[in-house]
């Protein structure tokens, strides 16, 4: 889009995982000394792209204006960050100078940052980019580093170019340069092979848990002495909730697009395990400009917090909303973020400080060092997980034929395929997994026989659960059945599901 000493660019912003449409405009009058500037509501490193601009044009042949240069970020009450404009400004200018034709801009979209020398560098988000430029059916120029992010998923409206004379020749005579790539039509599986269950020696009361917790999407915490196996039991969970389907891989894809987080292999299911000094900003996300956090970056996967007593109690209380609510909403001053965070929570922690000498036939703590190191995880976090396992030290006999395999114990992919049969079913049924459903849908999904009410009757009673507590109840309830094919819920199902409440009963 061109007027008379003007032209029109049009870029993406990156707020989220939304990137709104900016329209840089450019316009130069020949009178007065010579000035560039830049409205807008730039922030510093936009108001810095003057330089680069400039610098970048004279490098690669061309005539800077020696006019009065106006360059307007639209709309003009939305901040602006980042260098992902430097592109767009250097397109329009050359443009409005009559030094490019403005014939090909009205199906154009421009991101990237500009090297002194008119070299093209990445642009964080360019894969949100892409898609919304896919969206309203143009094309993308961005810079040819960008296409590691878009392998996979860029539409083929992607013009990848590495220099600023690349895209000035498109401009003029319509050459598409040789970094120009398509979409990879399918995701291609994983060369690696994923950890399975199987390897696990013992724990199989462990095992039904992590089972149960991948068959209906549920909350896990692990509570055992260190070297019981909750780390390993913790790095099967992605194996066992499959993989993802190409959907729910660009949400990863453009989550991980957006920082400079190394991204799982297309398909895989996200594995994050921050350590216990991490920051509230570090876990739920934050800054000036909200950045997402781990609980985003573990999106449509597992969030695995080991030594969970370890973190700050602050720390933790912030992943109680994103628990129920599954997203994330950063409110700043300068802008507010929507994140998703579908997680699944694994955790695991000590029954008591001691560690390593901690048994329980010798335990050294008293049971008011271990009531105060317990109670450093708040009630209301405890009653947002799902499953509490107890995961005990190994028996020496265990330990010394760790080689021969249990005669029960599944294959990897029985392990797979019971988990897979049970989130089908339960989305044949209600469209979501258990662990996902409303109250009144988990008590519609569960009902109860006469003496399944009785037995959760008394259990309220006896120790004092809340509503949450009862709906995670039937919601696992609920995933038992539906490991076993079983249309209702039976007594078999209520009672296991209850054993996975045992902090509750510790704590009445």
């Amino acid at each position: 889009m061109a007027a008379p000493n003007g032209a029109c660019v049009r870029s993406r912003a990156q707020i989220g995982l939304d990137a709104p449409l900016i329209r840089v405009e450019a316009h130069i009058q020949n009178v007065g000394l010579p000035a560039f500037t830049l409205v807008g509501l730039p922030e510093v490193a936009v108001k810095e792209a003057k330089d680069r601009v400039r610098s970048a044009m004279t490098t690669s042949g061309f005539d800077f204006p020696s006019g009065r240069i106006t360059v307007n970020l639209a709309p003009a009450d939305q901040q602006k960050g980042g260098s992902r404009f430097d592109l767009a400004m250097a397109t329009a200018i050359l443009v409005a100078s009559g030094q490019l034709p403005p014939e090909r801009l009205e199906q154009l979209e421009m991101i990237g940052e500009l090297g002194l020398f008119g070299d093209l560098r990445r642009s964080p988000g360019a894969l949100c980019a892409a898609t919304a430029a896919a969206r309203a059916r143009r094309t993308l120029v961005l810079p040819s580093s960008d296409m590691a992010q878009l392998e996979h998923f860029a539409p083929s409206n992607v013009l990848a170019c590495s220099h600023l004379n690349e895209v000035c020749e498109f401009l003029r005579y319509g050459r598409v340069p040789a970094t120009r790539r398509r979409a990879s039509p399918t995701l291609e599986p994983p060369q690696s092979r994923q950890p399975a269950l199987s390897d696990v020696v013992g724990q199989e009361s462990a095992k039904r848990a992590l089972r149960i917790a991948a068959a209906g999407g549920h909350h896990l915490l692990m509570v055992g002495p260190p070297g019981s196996g909750k780390t390993m039991l913790a790095s099967r969970l992605p194996g066992l909730l499959g993989r993802l389907d190409r959907r729910r891989a660009l949400e990863v894809a453009q989550i991980y697009s957006i920082g400079d987080n190394q991204p799982p292999p297309p398909g895989e299911r996200p594995f994050r395990a921050p350590h216990h000094s991490a920051s509230a900003a570090a876990l739920v996300g934050g800054g000036s400009v909200p950045k997402p956090g781990e609980i985003t970056l573990a999106h449509n996967g597992v969030l695995f917090l080991d030594e969970l007593p370890e973190f700050k109690r602050s720390v933790l209380d912030n992943l109680r909303e994103p628990m129920e609510s599954r997203s994330i909403s950063l409110a700043r001053a300068a802008a507010r973020a929507v994140y998703p965070a579908r997680f699944q929570l694994i955790a695991a922690m000590n029954p008591c400080p001691a560690g390593l000498v901690c048994r329980p036939d010798k335990c050294r703590c008293a049971p008011h060092q271990k009531q105060a190191y317990q109670s450093r995880l708040s009630g209301p976090l405890l009653d947002r997980i799902d499953l509490h396992v107890a995961v005990p030290a190994l028996a020496t006999d265990v330990m010394l034929n760790a080689s021969a395999p249990d005669a029960g114990t599944l294959s990897a992919q029985d392990d797979v395929q019971l988990c897979e049969n049970a989130r089908q079913r339960a989305f044949q049924r209600q469209g979501m997994v258990n662990a996902e459903l409303s109250g009144e849908q988990a008590q519609t999904a569960c009902q109860l026989s006469p003496h399944g009410r009785d037995v959760l009757t008394k259990a309220i009673a006896t120790f004092d659960l809340s509503m949450r507590s009862v709906h995670k109840i039937l919601r696992i309830s609920r995933t038992i059945a539906d490991m076993q094919s079983c249309e209702k819920v039976a007594d078999e199902h209520l009672l296991e599901a209850l054993s996975y409440r045992s902090l509750d009963w510790q704590s009445s």
